[in-house]
């Protein structure tokens, strides 16, 4: 009977943790700590005793000494987790680059509810309207769970396993997530289709002749070895004009693995610091270098960020940026970066556990403690608030440490990346957004082009009857259309419409490059791009100035405080949210 085991399972455990204990006092030198840790073990061990003898139900000991170790990570931060066999063998999913689900990038917020981190683009969540910084504060799954007593569920109290469960599923299936962000007043119901989430890791293409641009979705097994390729089809596509400037687009870049954004920096630094660890244990105090094996031409890149570039993506924008090789350009980022350990445990089981934050080669944690929903200070830094384009010192300056870059410039720390230059990414006007997130452009141009074959004309401007067919169109699906609204708004509906034409006829290639017309940070990366020569113009053309002190170009690592580590290296570590 199990009730029977119970006490000699409790004896059993109480002598292996007074062994233990015993250990540990007779070699501890704080005699006092030791005997509080032995206290506090035997007040759990008694609270477990009186819930398997007293409960009103019987328990399985098992599940409730899990259900302790999950509450005792879940006390360090949202990203120290128990993983049992099942979420264990889920995390090697993350990088093999297709599954199906809804492809957004998740992590546990202070509060308990989970956040998006980033939408990846083409994915049934980046159709439906999903944004960085979302909030999902409930899930409404196809099949919902036997021991559910309603159809949706707080994830308030979830773990990211659980949520990413419940949001893969069956192709074709539909989920209704409940999503809350800033600007509504309550939370909005999102309905989405799974579909196979494949992601296709970087793009390129050539935007203006000369001016090259790159787009990093996700950092993944392969990812420099894609980079590579790309770049050399954007020299074929440049033709006999040299390559004279780069975009390098991290927007909406959940991240993924640490040694791919070290290789990917590494195409274009030859030498100096990439990005460094440290924890409160020695092993975790890690550098990783350039090691000049990148062949890529000098020419000035420009750098695209917002709040969905995250951890890996932040490696590389902050190690361009603090190494003067790249002008950073759009929005603060996510701040995502901690280091995740993963421990095997027995019976293929494993800790997930917070060992270590990253730094940028000047200094800066790229972490950013996030507090509850209601404190928002950290997120709300002034210079969001700011002219479009800005790149004077934020108004929190003073609160915040500075570090310089190669060449003296002031950069602050805080968390996250802060761009040199501020160009806010244009939110779209509400009926834009209404008609997107029911992804009424999608579904009007997979009609007209079915039966309009010689749509690709529309690639370039909306004709009369294309433009005609879509109001009739969005009629039909019972939105209703303001004239006024309509009018302020046509140019952005009609690139919607133009995107999905595009996507049909020629892929998601053509897709993107309608995309990029309307993208205000793209453009004024061009601008600067533009008018500089050699890759030091573009800060000077952006009216950052010529290098200060440290003018002779020495790593910024080696004007760093004294509390940074010293040369070593390390081994691979992955840097990543949960991807569903």
């Amino acid at each position: 009977m199990k009730r029977q085991r119970i006490p000699y399972l409790l004896t059993f455990l109480a002598g292996v943790i007074a062994c233990a204990l015993a250990m540990v006092i007779a070699s501890a030198t704080g005699n006092v700590a030791s005997a509080a840790r032995y206290d506090d073990l035997g007040l759990f061990t008694s609270v477990l005793r009186l819930v398997q003898q007293n409960y009103v139900e019987e328990v399985d000991e098992s599940t409730l000494i899990k259900g302790a170790m999950r509450g005792m990570l879940a006390e360090l931060d949202p990203h120290s987790s128990f993983l049992d066999t099942e979420a264990y063998r889920e995390m090697q999913v993350d990088t093999r680059g297709e599954f199906h689900g809804l492809g957004i990038e998740i992590t546990k917020r202070r509060d308990g509810f989970i956040e998006v981190v980033a939408p990846i683009e083409g994915t049934p969540a980046f159709q439906a309207g999903v944004r960085a910084k979302d909030s999902i504060v409930s899930i409404c799954p196809t099949e919902v769970p036997k021991d559910w007593t309603d159809k949706c569920r707080s994830t308030k109290n979830m773990t990211l396993f659980e949520a990413v469960q419940l949001m893969r599923g069956k192709r074709g299936s539909e989920i209704v997530i409940e999503i809350f962000r800033e600007g509504f007043d309550a939370p909005k119901k999102f309905a989405i289709k799974r579909d196979v989430v494949k992601i296709q890791s970087v793009t390129g293409r050539i935007v203006e002749p000369g001016y090259g641009y790159v787009r990093i979705r996700a950092f993944q097994e392969h990812t420099v070895d894609d980079l590579t390729d790309v770049l050399a089809d954007l020299r074929k596509q440049s033709g006999e004009t040299p390559i004279g400037g780069l975009v390098l687009d991290l927007r909406d870049d959940p991240g993924g693995l640490l040694d791919q954004a070290v290789k990917v920096a590494n195409v274009w630094l030859s030498d100096g610091l990439v990005v460094y660890t440290k924890g409160r244990a020695e092993d975790q105090r890690q550098e990783f270098r350039a090691t000049n094996e990148g062949n890529e031409p000098s020419y000035p890149i420009a750098v695209i960020v917002n709040e969905g570039t995250a951890s890996a993506s932040e490696i590389v924008a902050g190690a361009l940026q603090d190494q003067r090789r790249a002008l950073v350009i759009g929005e603060k980022t996510f701040g995502k970066g901690s280091v995740q350990t993963v421990y095997p445990l027995d019976d293929g089981a494993g800790l997930r556990l917070t060992t270590a934050l990253y730094y940028t080669p000047s200094g800066r944690s790229i972490h950013r403690a996030r507090r509850d929903s209601q404190e928002r200070a950290d997120d709300d830094d002034s210079d969001n608030d700011s002219t479009p384009e800005d790149h004077a010192a934020p108004a929190d300056s003073a609160r915040q440490p500075a570090f310089h870059t190669r060449g003296g410039r002031i950069v602050y720390g805080g968390g996250g990346i802060r761009p040199d230059v501020v160009v806010s990414d244009d939110s779209l006007p509400p009926l834009t957004q209404r008609i997107e997130q029911r992804g009424l452009p999608m579904r009007f141009a997979s009609r007209w082009g079915a039966s309009h074959p010689a749509s690709r004309a529309a690639l370039r401007t909306l004709r009369g009857p294309v433009w005609e067919g879509f109001l009739a169109y969005i009629r039909a699906e019972s939105v209703s259309v303001d004239r006024e609204r309509l009018r302020s708004e046509r140019s952005t509906l009609e690139r919607a419409v133009r995107r999905e034409l595009a996507r049909r006829a020629a892929g998601d290639s053509a897709a993107a490059r309608v995309a990029l017309e309307g993208e205000p940070q793209v453009q004024r990366a061009i601008q600067l791009l533009a008018r500089s020569r050699a890759p030091h113009d573009v800060f000077e053309v952006a009216g950052l100035g010529a290098p200060q002190h440290g003018s002779d170009g020495r790593d910024p690592s080696e004007a760093r405080r004294p509390h940074n580590p010293s040369d070593r290296s390390g081994a691979e570590k992955r840097s990543r949210g949960s991807t569903n």
